[in-house]
């Protein structure tokens, strides 16, 4: 009789205990491979000079591209009255206008899919309880920031309509860092909600995670730097600029704060240097990781990190020394969010042991 009690009150086995929290992260990370797609098309959208074909922010009404050759004629005829047009492209025609027009369109018509494939699934999981504790206060983070992206987008797009050929450098950066933020939100959650079977991560390796991320997270916006101030086309030599390892015009602006985000050439430094430090920095918690654990996970994890890191190095050469072809530049981009995500995903499992907390929140829920 005893016996039987014990075992009616026993815990859920852990295989049954974590079933609510798959379909969320399912969720999770498919919302995130939308952001990756974002990503991309934007990389191509960019490397097109389709950003500033649409002069107007229509959230509900522009989803739907012209239908008649009236409004192609009304939508051309807009596009004509900003400075990029004249100075850049008098002479595009109807036919090259629809071309970069699709190319924005399309580029809005994902961040409008992205939304619905947020913000539906979320109400939900929400409704049947699915997002409670600190699962649910941990989904602010992307909810505010996927609320920010577009309003962000419209003001980088704001910026390149009445005085500039090209859109702000800076918003750019900015735009491009919150969907990489969001990205990563959105992984570290799914993560959490993934049963490991990993033991305690001595604190430098999870020290180590952090930074190598951090590091990630701003060669991104230093890349969107680079590709705004078309820092690309200029210098396309390596491993010297110039002729010398420090080019000798680097930073001619006043006050010198103004070089890290106005200078072509300063721009495309810092981002070299910063992808050298991450390439070390990688190699470096690769080999430590080995060296402290043999074939663990974390340093299989650590390997497949300064192997991306390599490869994403190796890529952004190619890119400049052939003045940045689009379907390497596309490549470099998607490879920036690859790394970026894989050292999210290390991060994230560094600070786990058994199972992420957000998993054991549906098990606690399961055991009453």
């Amino acid at each position: 009789m005893s016996q039987s009690l014990v075992r009616a009150a026993a815990p859920p086995r852990a295989k049954d205990d974590t079933t609510g929290a798959e379909p969320v992260r399912i969720w999770l990370l498919a919302v995130a491979g939308l952001i990756f797609s974002m990503v991309v098309v934007g990389g191509a959208t960019r490397l097109t000079e389709s950003g500033l074909s649409i002069t107007e922010w229509a959230p509900v009404t522009g989803a739907i591209p012209p239908l008649s050759a009236e409004a192609w004629r009304a939508a051309f005829s807009a596009y004509k009255q900003i400075p990029q047009y004249h100075q850049l492209f008098p002479d595009m025609t109807l036919s090259e206008f629809r071309t970069i027009y699709l190319w924005e369109w399309g580029h809005r018509l994902l961040a409008r899919i992205l939304g619905a494939a947020f913000i539906l699934p979320l109400l939900l999981f929400w409704h049947q309880g699915r997002l409670r504790g600190r699962l649910g206060r941990q989904l602010l983070v992307p909810t505010f920031l996927l609320a920010l992206e577009p309003i962000v987008g419209w003001w980088m797009v704001a910026s390149g309509l009445t005085e500039r050929v090209e859109v702000s450098q800076v918003r750019l950066a900015a735009h491009l860092l919150i969907a990489a933020a969001t990205f990563g939100a959105l992984l570290w959650i799914a993560a959490g909600l993934r049963e490991t079977r990993s033991g305690a991560t001595a604190a430098q390796f999870k020290f180590a995670a952090a930074i190598l991320t951090m590091l990630i997270f701003c060669q991104i916006g230093a890349g969107a730097l680079v590709a705004g101030l078309r820092a690309g086309l200029i210098d396309n030599s390596w491993p010297l600029m110039e002729g010398r390892l420090i080019p000798s015009d680097l930073w001619p602006l006043t006050p010198w704060w103004r070089n890290l985000f106005e200078d072509a050439a300063g721009a495309q430094f810092e981002h070299r240097l910063l992808a050298y430090v991450i390439v070390i920095f990688a190699l470096a918690q690769a080999f430590a990781a080995r060296r402290a654990g043999g074939a663990t996970p974390l340093a299989s994890r650590a390997m497949w990190l300064a192997a991306l890191a390599l490869a994403q190095a190796a890529i952004g050469v190619v890119t400049l020394i052939f003045v940045v072809p689009i379907v390497a530049a596309l490549l470099h981009q998607a490879f920036a969010m690859l790394l970026f995500g894989a050292a999210v995903i290390h991060w994230r499992f560094t600070l786990s042991v058994q199972e992420g907390p957000e998993a054991a929140t549906y098990r606690s829920a399961a055991t009453g």
